[in-house]
């Protein structure tokens, strides 16, 4: 029998972790992840070659770079799915918290390598 459906806060989640750009599992959604992340100064550049990421703004602002395209911009309630194989970069000037949808195979460094890859996520 599945587990009892339960109502989560946004706001509690986020609150109970502030390590910066390492994602933590909320929630599974069939063969996808909902993975909560405080994002503060410039990531990697780096693409998933199989995989559509979705990013979702909670709290603060975020800049997605984009190879040869003009920089994405996203406040709180906004979305974008940057689709395999786009190369990107997120950068937050200041405290962001962000929502992530995405195939639960999805390596938060895609295919770069760089010392804040996350391989085994913590659940909240």
């Amino acid at each position: 029998m599945p587990p009892a459906p339960r109502v989560q806060s946004l706001t509690a989640l986020f609150a109970a972790f502030d390590e910066r750009w390492s994602p933590k599992v909320a929630a599974d959604i069939n063969d996808m992840q909902l993975k909560l992340v405080k994002l503060e100064g410039e990531f990697v550049w780096h693409s998933h070659a199989d995989e559509d990421e979705l990013f979702l703004v909670h709290r603060g602002r975020l800049r997605i770079e984009l190879r040869d395209q003009p920089s994405l911009v996203l406040g709180p309630g906004e979305l974008v799915v940057i689709p395999r194989g786009v190369e990107h970069r997120p950068v937050a000037d200041e405290p962001c918290e962000v929502l992530l949808l995405e195939p639960r195979s999805t390596v938060n460094t895609g295919e770069a390598d760089d010392p804040r890859r996350v391989v085994a996520l913590e659940r909240l």
